[in-house]
């Protein structure tokens, strides 16, 4: 599911007069659940989009793109409501392996969570489903199977989470088409470990105060403040270990819709 830019301010509008406006405390508040290393779960997986393709071409978390450039080229995956999270799990990567010894490499294969999609073959909303790209799933398979795996369509597979390591990548920042100086749309991009958030501040030019933003939906989030004066420093909150990480003046004071600034740091890749 794509939302068109223009919808975006509304949206944005509309939560922040949902949540009372502005503040120096969270928008969301969530649990410090641990997360599992290497812990294998039991999913099922599809593919979607051309056979050795890169699946998604934008995807609901809103990255656009970057899905068809390295790191992210074929290594995309939509995953069902329960990983998606309405969004906060958008930048999540997991390891995926199918079981079947016929056909199936003993290797897992990392992917990031780019898109949503339904359940799977299952009805329950608790059920855990991906759906890869074409390559993606391909590589499961052993050498010279990648084809036989992809037209079985559905597989039984294992999950579990990983790091997220984007080599040579800085957390990016990507301010949205129609942001203005009375309402700011960033895109995260580039997170190593967890690669999810759960909440995002923003301060600006010669202010102490962290504002809350809004989670708009996939790995957007927005701010209606103003007039808004940059540089703009940004501080991000892991969603599933609570680790925030602050990037001082990242986003200059002569910013400008649909660019792209990239910090100096990272968090560190590992879970």
């Amino acid at each position: 599911m794509q939302l068109f830019p223009v919808i975006l301010p509304t949206l944005c509008l509309f939560l922040h007069l949902l949540g009372g406006g502005s503040g120096s405390t969270p928008s969301l508040t969530h649990s410090s659940q641990q997360v599992a290393v290497t812990r294998w779960l039991p999913a099922t997986a599809t593919w979607y989009g051309s056979p050795e393709g890169d699946g998604s071409s934008g995807g609901a978390c809103g990255y656009g793109s970057l899905v068809d450039v390295k790191p992210f080229k074929a290594r995309v995956g939509a995953v069902s409501p329960i990983l998606f999270k309405g969004g906060e799990g958008c930048g999540a990567c997991y390891k995926v392996r199918c079981l079947d010894k016929t056909i199936c490499s003993k290797r897992a294969v990392t992917i990031i969570v780019t898109d949503q999609s339904p359940s799977g073959p299952s009805a329950k909303a608790n059920h855990t489903h991906f759906d890869l790209s074409g390559a993606a799933f391909g590589h499961m398979a052993i050498p010279g199977h990648n084809g036989v795996i992809r037209n079985r369509g559905l597989l039984n597979i294992r999950y579990g989470r990983t790091a997220c390591k984007y080599k040579g990548k800085n957390i990016a920042f990507h301010v949205n088409a129609g942001s203005t100086d009375y309402w700011l749309s960033l895109l995260i991009e580039y997170e190593d470990g967890e690669g999810d958030i759960g909440s995002m501040h923003i301060r600006q030019a010669g202010s102490k105060e962290w504002i809350s933003m809004k989670h708009i939906w996939g790995a957007n989030w927005c701010i209606v403040e103003g007039p808004l004066k940059g540089p703009f420093s940004v501080k991000l909150t892991t969603l599933s270990n609570n680790k925030t990480l602050s990037a001082a003046d990242v986003i200059p004071s002569n910013w400008v819709p649909k660019a792209t600034y990239t910090s100096r740091l990272n968090f560190s890749p590992v879970l």
